[in-house]
């Protein structure tokens, strides 16, 4: 093997991959141009990047694990630099090379990126119960996000002083290496590690945030949440994010509702559903009952006279308000008529004075006695409609 790949950084062939990361920074803080300006300090910063990047990518460090080389220049590619070499003819497989990776001759590179990059969404839940959905609620929340840096005004450095070209990519955001295979020598880029693919260097950090041009800092937000949200619907609160890197602008920051569950109604999207228990006299004889709604307003709820079980009242109206506008769903009171399992002497003495006034007793519905209505007409029907 013509070169020393671990020796040269400074580390063990067991090293873990933090460890050469470690120990090429600590010699491209002595090696890096803008600090060592020397032509040999220059060669040697170029020399330790492309073997760090052969050790951190697992299939060139396996190779030279193997006792391969894999900046080999010897197959025409050229060293630590250098275009497409040989192998391949004009208008040939180099060309399909070149457009995907960006090499060859006169082959230009995406170039570098902006240190100003937009920020990210941020997401946060918030419980809230259902009356608070019902008539909408503002929130001071707690976030937790990156934020502009109030020191440096997100230029990142500790002065006006402007950042520096890039002394390992000069300026280009990219650095080119040199891979062999069966097809020959290819060229790839890859961000430049230095300046993460800016083409800059902040030669004088702020201190605050060390270059970034933002900081993390939980903060209150106040939200407005309108009335009618349900679990699951997002409100969305613009400019309210994570600020990007460089001082970027902020994203959106998204609301996300959880509704706690209610002891009395059952929300059904715009519409709400409650249960009645109603006595078997009232429902015979007809009676009331006062609900609350979940905005805490007293309604009378009718039982009407001979209210059969599963018999329901529709409130128009009196449902969950729409988040859009235009009125609000209807509430359903569901009536379960309730039959006591044990009467003492002096009820069921009165309840078979009245089946004796009543004349009726239990029957099998037929065909022919059907057209009173009942459980057997409605199943006919519905079997009828199929």
């Amino acid at each position: 093997m013509s070169r020393d790949y671990y020796g040269t950084l400074g580390v063990d062939r067991g090293a873990s991959e933090s460890e050469i990361k470690r120990a090429y920074r600590k010699l491209a803080r002595e090696l890096h141009p803008d600090v060592n300006p020397s032509d040999e300090a220059r060669e040697k910063f170029s020399e330790i990047t492309a073997i760090y990047e052969v050790l951190t990518d697992p299939e060139k460090r396996r190779i030279v694990d193997m006792g391969g080389d894999p900046l080999d220049s010897s197959g025409g590619g050229g060293g630590y630099g250098g275009g497409f070499g040989g192998g391949f003819g004009s208008g040939g497989l180099g060309d399909v090379f070149e457009a995907f990776f960006g090499g060859g001759a006169g082959g230009g590179g995406r170039g570098p990126r902006s240190r100003v990059q937009p920020g990210s969404d941020a997401l946060i839940r918030v419980t809230l119960g259902l009356d608070e959905c019902a008539t909408g609620v503002t929130k001071e929340i707690q976030v937790d996000t990156a934020v502009l840096c109030e020191t440096c005004h997100g230029k990142g450095s500790a002065s006006d002083k402007p950042p520096a070209t890039c002394g390992m990519c000069q300026g280009q955001g990219e650095i080119q290496s040199v891979q062999r295979s069966l097809l020959g020598n290819i060229m790839t880029s890859r961000p430049c590690p230095t300046c993460a693919g800016t083409g800059e260097i902040i030669t004088d950090p702020c201190g605050e945030c060390t270059g970034q041009g933002r900081v993390r800092k939980r903060r209150t937000v106040s939200a407005k949440i309108p009335a009618g949200v349900g679990g699951g619907m997002r409100i969305r609160l613009a400019g309210q994010g994570e600020v990007g890197p460089g001082g970027g602008p902020a994203g959106d920051l998204y609301i996300e509702v959880n509704e706690r569950t209610h002891p009395v109604f059952v929300r059904d999207g715009e519409d709400l559903h409650c249960t009645v228990r109603v006595p078997v006299v009232d429902a015979i004889l007809g009676g009331e009952v006062e609900l609350e709604t979940v905005v805490g307003e007293p309604l009378q709820i009718e039982i009407p006279a001979g209210t059969q079980p599963g018999h329901t009242v529709t409130l128009t109206g009196r449902g969950m308000p729409r988040v859009r506008g235009g009125g609000a769903g209807d509430l359903t009171v569901h009536m379960e008529v309730v039959i006591p399992e044990r009467l003492d002497r002096k009820r069921r003495d009165l309840v078979e004075q009245l089946r004796r006034l009543d004349g009726d007793s239990a029957e099998v519905v037929n065909e022919d006695t059907a057209h009173r209505g009942g459980l057997f007409s409605r199943l006919r029907d519905a079997v009828a409609g199929h």
